[in-house]
This record gives structure tokens, sequence and C-alpha cells, in this order.
């Protein structure tokens, strides 16, 4: 199961009720977070995910509501115990700016290990079982979108293993894909296991002007989440200029790329009741949720 969590929703600066926008997927015990500007770790207690199982860092680009609050994030970890590596991904030329953050908490009961990605293709590498990948945006500045790609294993079938006379204790290993040998016997997984299941994919879009590949790499999502700085049509050429997009826009993915469910986020400050555009935007792609922080879906 992978369980998914809006920190926060919110673009430019930290509200009362809207904390910056950030990602939180969880699988198997361990935690990945998107960007992490001011107030990230508060915002994360305040969903009561736990801190402690943070295994890497996602960072979709250098301003400062995206990246601010990496040096209180670190120090939160050193205090929750963390005491294994910390993974930051993010896009080519990072190291440095991390590394100048890093002067203010130079002192962490564990490693950091930077890892820089190409800003002129789309690019993978494994975390967790999941294969996430990365893929340049269209922003004022160097910006990535992620998605998250679970192959699921094949569904076990008991009764199988039973008419082949396997005992049990040998169940989880063919389960996983092995082969076990019994007696003169090889078994193979595909002799105990029923159709094959479509994998769970995540995807995560944040600032960035609308442009027809984000469909392509959002496709098949069971879950997109994507920015919309506004609601309203008028203000597509002014998110243009700025390199953001509207809910229309964000609509457009979904639709286009067949996802299942799309979550909207990064809303400005301005933007006080994104709600009212619920009706609109769901004329164009019908699952639309007008996220709010705290947001969460388990995907089985």
């Amino acid at each position: 199961m992978i369980n998914v969590t809006l920190v926060g929703t919110g673009g430019m600066l930290p509200l009362p009720d809207r904390w910056l926008a950030s990602m939180w997927l969880e699988y198997n015990g361990k935690a990945c977070l998107i960007d992490c500007g001011e107030g990230t770790q508060i915002a994360i207690n305040q969903h009561k995910l736990k801190l402690s199982h943070l295994d890497i860092l996602l960072i979709t680009h250098t301003h400062a509501d995206h990246i601010s609050g990496l040096p209180g994030l670190l120090l939160s970890l050193g205090n929750c115990g963390k005491t294994d590596t910390l993974k930051i991904y993010s896009h080519e030329g990072i190291k440095h700016i991390i590394r100048q953050l890093l002067c203010i908490c130079p002192v962490l009961p564990f490693e950091i290990e930077i890892h820089e990605l190409p800003l002129n293709e789309i690019s993978h590498f494994m975390w967790n079982d999941i294969v996430i990948f990365s893929m340049p945006l269209d922003h004022s500045i160097n910006c990535l979108g992620y998605s998250f790609v679970l192959n699921r294993k094949p569904i076990f079938a008991p009764e199988k293993a039973k008419s082949l006379g396997i005992d049990v204790k040998y169940w989880k290993q063919l389960h996983s894909g092995e082969s076990v040998t019994i007696g003169n016997r090889t078994i193979t997984s595909n002799m105990v296991t029923a159709e094959s299941r479509p994998p769970i994919k995540v995807t995560y879009i944040s600032d960035t002007r609308y442009f027809t590949d984000l469909a392509d790499f959002a496709a098949n999502s069971d879950l997109l989440v994507c920015e919309g700085m506004y609601g309203d049509d008028e203000y597509i050429e002014k998110m243009k200029e700025k390199g953001h997009m509207v809910f229309s826009q964000s609509a457009e993915i979904a639709k286009k790329s067949n996802s299942k469910d799309l979550w909207l986020t990064h809303y400005s400050p301005a933007l006080t009741n994104p709600d009212d555009y619920a009706k609109n935007i769901r004329s164009i792609f019908k699952n639309t949720t007008i996220s709010r922080d705290g947001e969460s879906i388990i995907l089985k």
C-alpha cells in the first residue's frame, strides 16, 4: 500500500491555514518527501506523519517556498534520532545551493548524500521497490516533476499451490517471484499466481507552464497532483509569464493523461477559496479534488 499525503498546498508563502506545497509518499515503512518550504516539519507533525520514517527528499527547484525549510527539517530529523543517510535528489547544480543552506546546521547525526538529475531528459532511479522518474519542467528556473511507479506482484492463488501439493512454507518465496525446488520438481511463481495487476502510479507536477509532454509524463496515473495557482482562466497569460498554470490547465493534463484522480495544489495566497471553482473544473475532469492540507489517500 502507498500512502500519499499533501503536507501543504500553498505557494509563495505559508498562511495560517495553508502550509507550503509539499507531498509525503510512504511505502513499506519508508517515506519520501517532495519539497520542504518554511515550516514543513511542523506540518508533517500536524498531519501525524512520522518524520522518523523519512528516507529520501526530492526537491523540485530552488525557489524559497520549496527549499527554505531544509535546515529546520534536517535539525528536526536529527532530533527524531535519525542516524542513517538521507538521500536528496534534485536537478543538476543543486549541490552548491544545498551546501550553502547546510552552513546553519553543520553538525548532524546522519550523513547527507546529494544526487543531481539531468535537465535535458527524463531519468529514473529505484527507491524502496518504486521506480521514480524525473522530468524537466518549464518554470522560470530549473525545475523537475516526479512520477512514482510501483510494479505490483501478481495475485497469489493459494488454491493453485494446494493443488500442486506445495507446503505453505514456500508460498512467500513463490509469491515474491522466486522458484522453489521440491524433490525433483521445480515450481515457478507463475504456476501459483493469478492474473497480473497494473502498476500503481503517482505523479507530482508543480511550478511549470503548460506544455503537451506533461500529459505523457503523467500517463495513466492513479493520482496526479498538479499545481494550479488560480481558478480563473483570465490569469492564464499572467501565469504563463511567471511559469505557472491555472486549474483548467491542470484538469486538461489529467484528462489527456488518462489519470484516475487529480488533486490540485500550490494555490496563490490571493486565492482564499479554491472551492469556488470546483464545478467548472470538474466539467473538464470529473475526478478533481480541490485539495486541502492533509489530503490523504491509500493506494492499493
